[in-house]
Formats: structure tokens, C-alpha cells, sequence
């Protein structure tokens, strides 16, 4: 792999991995030939880094897991990146320390064709890079109790676009999702697939609550296998005893559910109170969602030492500019 260089985060802003070694954020561009810019071939992920004040820690959750769902979705894509999965993760750490953030952040990995090469509609051949950023970041969905919609828009087939990694290409149907909801006046949008069945948010999973069981659709629905929907899960059937089914889930049957929560790196664990102007249940927060999402937070900060095997510490150096 190529070695991070002598750049040192001193007061003139934050910091980048790109083109092989680490510079100021600013001088990280790409040009406008760029055939990632024209044609969405790249392939990306979002981790969390989180704030544990008391022992003066970035805990970046799972990841591991996140860099391995990137390099699947490299293979697929034909990005011959030069990183190993043991190399992503050592400059992630390191960005992470440079830049000195003491707060949460969110950690951006990008894989893409970096070929400067307009009007060619092939991934082989093409010349691949792997970028990184670092910013702080707050609540995702910018309330704890969440009012969503159902779209318009409907999710990709497989066969159309690949569900199970998170290429760039498939994130405009989200993008779509959401400014519908938002501009509506909704927090979050709730897309179905293309049989009407439920599928995720726009960048979340989604989980109900029924009769003490709790339901999730499953993948084949087209969802995001996602890690922190694969937690959730764990912790539902190991620490409370619940059952969790993974199944095709109706519409109608959100409004009926006597809880709903949508999970992601981002959103972490969201309850969400009213769908389509229907309040769910007593339009609060269910008993359940709130005892996994207590749990959650005290998982992801580091401060659980039964699960601290899913926390990479990282120790800032430097309070970024």
C-alpha cells in the first residue's frame, strides 16, 4: 500500500486521504473529466465515529464490517483499488487522530474510477482510486422522533441496480425519496420495492414491533444488508429474548404495528411516531425501541465491555481547525 506522508494537520483545516497519501481537505479534487463525476461508478460507505468524553476516545463502530461490504462492492463494480482490508482500516484510524475531532464524526470512504475518460460505458480498463473524509456530524434526521411518509418512488430491483452495496448510482432513488418527504413536510421517507412490499428508508433499515415479536424485511425485499440493522438484531435476541423475524412486510401493516424504529450509521436507532399522518400506536416511543436504542448508544461509545470487540479506538491528535 501507499504510506500516509508527512502532512500534519496544524491549524489550516482538516484532512483527506487521496491519491495515496494524506493532504489538506481542500487540495483533495478530482477533475471534471472524471468518470465517476459523469457516471456514478463508485462505490462508498458511511461510519460512525463516536465521542466518548471520559476517556477522551473516538469508538469508530464496525469497521471492519463496513470495509468489507466496500470491497464486495469493489469487486462487483471493478474497482482495483490498491488496499487491503487491514491497510482501509489503518488509514482510517489515522485520518481519524489527525484531524482531531473531539466529537462524533462521520467517516466517508469512496472507491471510484478515477480514469479522466468521458463516453465509455465499461468498468474494465479503467484506472480506480480510494479517497477518505472525516467530518463532524450531529443527528442525522434531525429529530428523535421521526414523521414519515411513504414515497412515490420505488426501490431498484437487483437486477436493475445492485441493492446490497452501496454504490453511488443507486443512491439517487433516495435522494429522490427524501426531498419528496422533506419538502412535504416529513422527516424520512418510507420506500416500498417494486411488489409493494416494504423495503427501507432512504438511508436506513426498518424494524416494527408486533404482538413482542420484531419484524424487519428481509433482504431478498431488496433492503440494505446493514450492520447496524445485523446489531440490532443480536441484541433483540440476546440481551431482551425476542424474536425476530426477517419477512415480507404489507404497507398496511406498519400502521397496525404497535412500533416502528428505522437503524443506520447514520440514524443510529430512530423511532418513528407517525406514518402517512397515522400515529403509531399512542404516537410515542414503544417500550422496545427505546430499551435497544438505550443499549445502542452505550454499545457504540464505547462503554458496554461485552461488545467493545465492535468499537475500533481511535485517539485524537490534533483539534482540527
Amino acid at each position: 500500500m501507499s504510506t500516509t506522508q508527512n502532512h500534519q494537520n496544524s491549524n489550516d483545516g482538516p484532512l483527506a486521504f487521496f491519491k495515496g497519501e494524506v493532504v489538506p481537505l481542500a487540495d483533495a479534487k478530482v477533475s471534471v473529466m472524471t468518470h465517476a463525476l459523469h457516471y456514478a461508478t463508485a462505490v462508498f460507505e458511511g461510519i460512525r465515529g463516536n465521542w466518548n468524553e471520559e476517556k477522551g476516545v473516538v469508538y469508530i463502530f464496525r469497521l471492519r464490517e463496513h470495509y468489507e461490504r466496500l470491497l464486495r462492492g469493489c469487486r462487483l463494480l471493478m474497482l482495483d483499488i490498491p488496499y487491503s482490508l487491514d491497510d482501509l482500516c489503518r488509514i482510517t484510524v489515522d485520518l481519524v487522530e489527525r484531524n482531531g475531532y473531539r466529537e462524533d464524526i462521520y467517516i466517508r470512504p469512496l472507491a471510484y474510477k478515477s480514469a479522466e475518460l468521458v463516453a465509455n460505458l465499461k468498468l474494465q480498463d479503467l484506472a480506480s482510486d480510494f479517497t477518505l473524509i472525516t467530518v463532524p456530524f450531529g443527528n442525522y434526521l434531525g429529530s428523535d422522533l421521526l414523521r414519515c411518509c411513504t414515497s412515490t418512488w420505488r426501490r431498484p430491483e437487483d437486477t436493475m441496480i445492485p441493492t446490497h452495496i452501496k454504490s453511488s448510482a443507486s443512491y439517487i432513488n433516495s435522494i429522490l425519496a427524501k426531498t419528496e418527504a422533506t419538502l412535504a413536510g416529513f422527516d424520512e421517507a418510507i420506500i416500498l420495492n417494486q411488489s409493494g412490499r416494504v423495503c427501507e428508508g432512504t438511508g436506513e433499515n426498518i424494524f416494527m414491533v408486533d404482538r413482542g415479536r420484531l419484524i424487519t424485511p428481509v433482504l431478498e425485499d431488496n433492503a440494505l444488508p446493514g450492520y447496524t440493522r445485523e446489531t440490532i438484531i443480536q441484541l433483540a435476541q440476546s440481551e431482551l429474548g425476542l424474536e425476530v423475524v426477517e419477512r415480507s412486510i404489507d404497507r398496511t401493516q406498519l400502521y397496525l404495528a404497535d412500533e416502528i424504529f428505522l437503524t443506520g450509521t447514520a440514524a443510529h436507532l430512530t423511532p418513528v411516531i407517525e406514518l402517512d399522518n397515522r400515529p403509531i400506536a399512542d404516537g410515542k416511543a414503544g417500550p422496545i425501541s427505546s430499551k435497544l436504542q438505550e443499549m445502542y448508544f452505550k454499545i457504540v461509545v464505547g462503554r458496554d465491555p461485552k461488545y467493545l470487540h465492535w468499537c475500533t479506538p481511535a485517539v485524537p491528535r490534533l483539534v482540527a481547525a
